[in-house]
């Protein structure tokens, strides 16, 4: 083995420290340099992440906003509807009393006609009747009269009364 390769030497504890010292000046350099390279690139993803979070944000607050306005004219537009909706339930309400009233007022004429139809025609059916067993009674009755008696004695005596009212 090589004498600068022996601990015991110190020669070899020099070539140790220079190893050393050019290995921190190397790291010095680079290491400071690499670590800021990597530390501005995580930086620059950071910021980027942060940026579009931001931007992410602001687009869910726009959203949030018009979807509140939407919410807003869509409750107002239900409640107009509603409105209008009881509304015409009032309206179809008394249009319906109305037609009722009519209706009713319809049937009731057209049974008090029905009634008084009924009532003449029974009027008339009992005059008809009455007529009927009148004209039945009378026949009846000049029937006896003229089979009682050959000679009607009111024809006798308007027989008797036609010769001094004819002269």
């Amino acid at each position: 083995m090589p004498e600068f390769l022996n601990p015991a030497e110190a020669e070899f504890w020099v070539g140790v420290g220079l190893l050393i010292f050019l290995g921190i000046v190397i790291f010095v350099a680079k290491a400071p340099k690499a670590i800021a390279a990597t530390l501005d690139a995580r930086t620059a993803t950071i910021q980027a992440d942060l940026d579009e979070a931001a931007r992410i944000r602001e687009e869910a607050q726009r959203l949030l906003a018009s979807l509140q306005v939407e919410r807003a004219e869509a409750e107002r537009q239900a409640k107009e509807m509603l409105e209008a909706a009881h509304e015409q339930a009032r309206l179809f309400e008394v249009e319906a009393k109305a037609k009722l009233e009519e209706s009713l007022k319809r049937r009731q004429l057209l049974a008090e006609r029905k009634i008084a139809n009924a009532e003449a025609q029974a009027q008339a059916e009992v005059k008809a009747a009455a007529a009927d067993l009148a004209a039945q009674m009378a026949e009846d009755v000049l029937v006896k009269r003229l089979a009682g008696a050959k000679t009607d004695p009111l024809v006798d005596v308007a027989i008797g009364q036609l010769g001094s009212k004819l002269q």
